[in-house]
């Protein structure tokens, strides 16, 4: 009985000791002390260090005198330390609290800014990836969140590189709609590719993607017997791309992306996954 005793004596004593230790640890420093440490961490390229002390601010003093600039700089943080999701919710928090802040087009940006590169990621620092191939999901975010600076500040000095990766996104996407259409060319899908390239003409018409989604027009058109709309779109070919590569030394169009074979129409339709019989 004096053994179990002891036992339970000592079990309290460690838990006390680890207790003090516990509440040593976590001292609370000073407001400014938090944030010249933060800044400092900033300077020199320790986002870690920084987002920690920006975290402790934040925790330690919610309403104090440096809360809503760690609040900005925790977007910046975190954003540098490629945490793209806790930059976002970083950026959300700000707004949240500070609707009428004079730095709300700054974290608008930075909201967009980490929506723009989180379907990216890291591994594209690394390894060759397919943006277009890629979910768009966080691409239209980032759309959305920039559009909203441009709607709100317009004057912002953020505007001009919003614009400019707005222009980027709208691009991406174009680009995905014609990395589809070429899938379905491969499966001889070609009434898809016909309505992946049609979306892209009349959705993204400034795109670097509309050659191409026109010169698939002319062909799966032409492959459909619909004449008019094949040469509709070999004449806004023409038009607007004149030197494009799908027309011969002669000046006719003559591209050949698609496979010329005898399939039945129910094949076409059904993207190719049922073969003729």
């Amino acid at each position: 009985m004096r053994s179990g005793f002891r036992l339970l004596l000592l079990s309290t004593l460690i838990v006390l000791i680890s207790a003090c230790a516990s509440n040593k640890q976590e001292e609370v420093l000073p407001e400014k002390t938090y944030y010249d440490n933060a800044r400092q961490a900033m300077n020199s390229g320790n986002f870690n260090e920084a987002e920690q002390n920006l975290d402790a601010l934040e925790t330690y003093y919610p309403f104090g005198r440096y809360a809503e600039q760690a609040q900005l700089d925790l977007i910046y943080a975190r954003y540098q330390n490629l945490d793209l999701e806790g930059s976002r919710a970083a950026a959300d928090r700000f707004l949240r609290l500070n609707p009428q802040s004079d730095h709300a087009d700054y974290a608008l940006y930075m909201r967009g800014l980490a929506s723009y590169n989180l379907d990216i990621g890291l591994a594209a620092r690394y390894f060759p990836i397919d943006v277009a191939a890629r979910d768009p999901g966080e691409q239209q975010q980032a759309f959305r969140d920039f559009s909203e600076l441009l709607n709100r500040y317009p004057e912002s000095e953020y505007a001009a590189d919003a614009r400019q990766r707005m222009i980027a996104i709208r691009n991406r996407m174009a680009e995905l709609e014609l990395h589809a259409a070429r899938y379905y060319i491969k499966r001889e899908a070609y009434v898809a590719a016909n309505t992946r390239a049609r979306y892209i003409v009349e959705n993204y018409p400034t795109s670097p993607s509309v050659e191409e989604a026109l010169i698939i027009l002319a062909e799966t058109f032409d492959f459909l017997k619909f004449k008019k709309g094949s040469n509709d779109a070999i004449a806004m070919l023409r038009q607007n791309f004149p030197e494009s590569q799908a027309f011969n030394s002669r000046g006719e169009f003559e591209a050949n992306l698609l496979k010329r074979e005898n399939r039945s129409l129910s094949s076409v339709i059904t993207f190719g996954l049922m073969g003729d019989e």
